[in-house]
């Protein structure tokens, strides 16, 4: 995994990585997408890889949803879970980037869905960190930073991204990944 060093602008935009040794259960195993960040004000972020089981549809009770009703809900983080919100997430040819735009209203997501628009997602909660506290866990080695590459877009691939993600980082991460989460239940 090529690591990302992100500009001096900060770390919006980047993949966060739960390192195999993060214990707490909100995050254990997760990929996290940073959709705001300010160093001083914290940062905001949805979880890729956390499929409720749920489509849109199966959580509103509002006719004429179209596309968006079929579209697969995911545990965006541990603040606000009884909160739906949509993202509408679109990959920048010219930077070979990821772009986000997040709490779309409704009719906006119903529009994008249905004309094919980026890939819209939705997410009940969000995660959510106060000035100073993801850099303190950036520094105990909390998370990995990546770049979010084009495959990102398929909320299919992201249920294994995590894996995917350390089995490419090396024997060691591969080793931590492919483990049980209880190894005495092995």
């Amino acid at each position: 995994m090529r690591e990302f060093h992100p500009s001096s602008t900060g770390l919006e935009g980047a993949l966060l990585i739960a390192h195999p040794n993060l214990l707490d259960p909100n995050f254990r195993r997760t990929v996290l997408y940073l959709v705001s960040y300010e160093a001083n004000e914290g940062a905001l972020g949805v979880v890729l890889n956390r499929p409720s089981g749920k489509t849109v549809a199966e959580l509103l009770t509002v006719p004429g949803l179209g596309l968006l009703g079929q579209i697969p809900v995911f545990f965006g983080g541990p603040v606000s879970r009884d909160r739906l919100s949509f993202a509408v997430f679109e990959w920048e040819r010219e930077s070979k980037s990821v772009a986000c735009r997040l709490n779309l209203e409704l009719n906006e997501a119903k529009a994008l869905a249905a004309e094919g628009e980026g890939t819209v997602w939705a997410f009940v909660g969000y995660a959510g960190w106060t000035g100073g506290q993801l850099e303190r866990e950036l520094e105990e080695k909390a998370w990995l930073v990546q770049k979010p590459g084009r495959e990102m877009l398929d909320p299919e691939l992201c249920k294994t991204m995590w894996r995917n993600f350390m089995r490419s980082h090396g024997p060691w991460f591969r080793l931590l990944a492919d483990a049980p989460d209880d190894p005495s239940l092995n």
